[in-house]
């Protein structure tokens, strides 16, 4: 028995380890959110898709910079007009550590953070309708439960928005979004590249 409670521990130890391990200084970290997405069930209904690819790297413990791409199409019915919604710009993230004040884990093997964003982007809606091209941004609390040691399941909220030229000035909303992380060393985002290669 005493056996078992020590292998447990061990184990424990070796998780708590790991899951810090993939947010330290000097890792990558790819992925992707899929915001917003709906698609009418009546006949004719419409749908929205956004896909946003993101890559960062770690310069602190807990502390990502990176980029990230948004690029997305909708519906709002089959005779509706296309929206299309498109943006790159910089990312940043910090991951709070269990120890700080006021923070507690859900799980076991997951982290709170906040992203922000900054960049380029807009919307453009076929046949003459609204568009708008400016300053594209972003901020909001997430989770990321770690189902390995190096990879994430996602859920942010966060409000967006675009500000600039066009028939619209400003537009914002509050998206849900779910997605992936994968976090790697930088020894093996190395070996990958050189894989590719």
């Amino acid at each position: 028995m005493k056996k078992l409670i020590l292998a447990g521990i061990v184990a424990a130890a070796g998780l708590t380890t790991s899951m810090n391990a993939q947010i330290q200084k000097g890792n990558w970290m790819v992925g992707s959110s899929l915001v917003a997405s709906n698609f009418g069930l009546n006949t004719g209904g419409g749908y929205q898709i956004n896909l946003q690819p993101k890559g960062a790297y770690f310069i602190e413990d807990n502390v990502a910079v990176g980029g990230y791409v948004n690029l997305g199409i909708g519906k709002s019915s089959n005779t509706s007009n296309t929206r299309f919604d498109y943006g790159v710009g910089a990312l940043g993230r910090y991951y709070l550590s269990p120890g700080e004040q006021g923070v507690s884990n859900l799980l076991n093997h997951g982290r709170w953070f906040f992203e922000g964003n900054l960049g380029v982007g807009g919307y453009s809606i076929s046949k003459g309708g609204n568009s708008t091209t400016g300053l594209d941004f972003g901020v909001g609390p997430g989770y990321s439960y770690f189902i390995t040691p190096n990879i994430g399941l996602e859920g942010l909220v966060k409000y967006a928005g675009v500000t600039g030229f066009g028939n619209t000035g400003l537009t914002s909303n509050i998206t849900f979004n779910l997605g992936f992380s994968i976090f790697l060393p930088t020894s093996k985002a190395k070996q990958v590249a050189n894989d590719v290669k």
